[in-house]
């Protein structure tokens, strides 16, 4: 087993609220009238700017291109040492998402001063309790965005190749690894962080409680790319059907972290992405009951 028991069900269990959390967030933003009127899945605009024009057939080149490219440029700022560049754009990015996330169930003026809040305090103050709240949140705001552009087949292939960039990047490449490390030493992490112990170093001026020893990690992109194939479900086949996709994709992700060695490096997104299609064929046959 990878980590401790009481650890794995904790990362398990907040994976698994991300995901149904992310569903209820999508849920949410479904303009219900246009749906029946269309006879489609149609969703209401977003608060902060517009969602990408990307051909729903093809979305997954344009999305896996952003990957590589933001992947090289985080390369870039490790090895220039420009930490102050990558926490501005993180905080951008949780910012908005978390604005998003938010805003589907209270009003955007809330939905804002909390994200903001939360923003700063996650990049200026970080602690083991902000970084998973916001986390969880996190990937519901993404889904609101970028669900729309997808169809069945486009995100498959996308959860196809991720799952396998994710395996050379691991296995092979090795700078998914370079690229975990850095973030938890710059203290700006995108994922889930469950530190084995907490504890309180020397009071000094601007200092809060940090994580010491062990830590277990799960990254944003493992929560990320099954929620998103999970809302295309709901988006394609309906409610109880994407409900289905996590509890597969959380068997996927259960089964690497109770088979992996301790203190070895694992990619998720093969073994998560298989659950997610596993989940699909469960939904398929279910309907053909």
């Amino acid at each position: 087993m990878k980590h401790r028991l009481d650890i794995t069900l904790l990362l398990l269990t907040i994976f698994l609220l991300a995901q149904f959390l992310g569903i209820a967030i999508l849920y949410k933003y479904i303009d219900v009238d246009k749906s029946v009127t269309l006879g489609t899945t149609q969703f209401k605009a977003l608060p902060l700017g517009e969602r990408p024009e990307v051909n729903e057939q093809y979305s997954y080149l344009p999305i896996m291109i952003t990957v590589i490219i933001g992947t090289v440029l985080m390369l870039l700022l490790i090895k220039y040492k420009l930490d102050w560049v990558w926490k501005i754009w993180f905080f951008a990015a949780v910012f908005l998402t978390l604005s998003v996330a938010f805003n589907a169930f209270i009003t955007l003026r809330i939905a804002l001063f909390l994200a903001l809040a939360l923003a700063l305090w996650k990049i200026f103050w970080p602690n083991f309790w902000v970084q998973n709240f916001t986390e969880i949140f996190t990937y519901g705001g993404l889904a609101a965005i970028f669900v729309p552009i997808f169809n069945l087949w486009s995100i498959s292939v996308l959860l196809i190749m991720v799952a396998l960039y994710d395996a050379y990047a691991v296995w092979k490449s090795k700078h998914m690894i370079t690229l975990a490390q850095s973030q938890t030493k710059s203290k700006v992490f995108a994922g889930l962080l469950i530190p084995y112990s907490l504890k309180k170093k020397v009071k000094t001026k601007h200092k809060l409680p940090e994580v010491a020893g062990r830590i277990a990690l799960l990254g944003g992109g493992d929560i990320g790319f099954p929620l998103l194939f999970a809302g295309v479900v709901l988006k394609e086949m309906g409610l109880w059907q994407a409900l289905i996709i996590p509890l597969f994709a959380l068997g996927g992700l259960a089964g690497l972290l109770f088979m992996a060695k301790k203190d070895k490096f694992y990619p998720a997104m093969p073994f998560i992405s298989a659950g997610c299609f596993m989940g699909l064929a469960v939904v398929w046959l279910i309907s053909l009951i």
